[in-house]
């Protein structure tokens, strides 16, 4: 018999990490949502295309590459994007993990 996670006990992880651009930087937020919030999240990270075909190899020079990964009850997924495909649904993730992490600097 299989149980369902209860509100209390799920968790929640997105991690960003954006590297490249013009001085090479590489940024990183994250985020851990409050069992409140975990419903929010992922819906947030299933909007996203995990499965389609990338390589995440950056579009140019001094062009970002990012990094997206994210912890579900029942997943942990992984996907390279290029500033180009950070877009859509990507965008939309890599934004809300930007604003609700502790340093939201670009």
């Amino acid at each position: 018999m299989t149980q369902e996670a209860e509100p209390h006990d799920v968790v929640v992880a997105v991690t960003i990490v954006r590297s490249g651009g013009f001085a090479g930087l590489t940024r990183r937020w994250a985020v851990t949502a409050p069992p409140a919030d975990a419903e929010q999240w992922i819906t947030l990270v299933d909007e996203c295309p995990w499965d389609d075909d990338r390589d995440g190899t950056p579009d140019g020079a001094d062009r970002f590459a990012w990094s997206v990964q994210a912890t579900l009850p029942d997943a942990s997924l992984r996907a390279d994007l290029t500033e180009t495909q950070a877009s859509g649904p990507w965008r939309t993730l890599i934004d809300a993990v930007r604003e609700a992490s502790d340093d939201p600097r670009a």
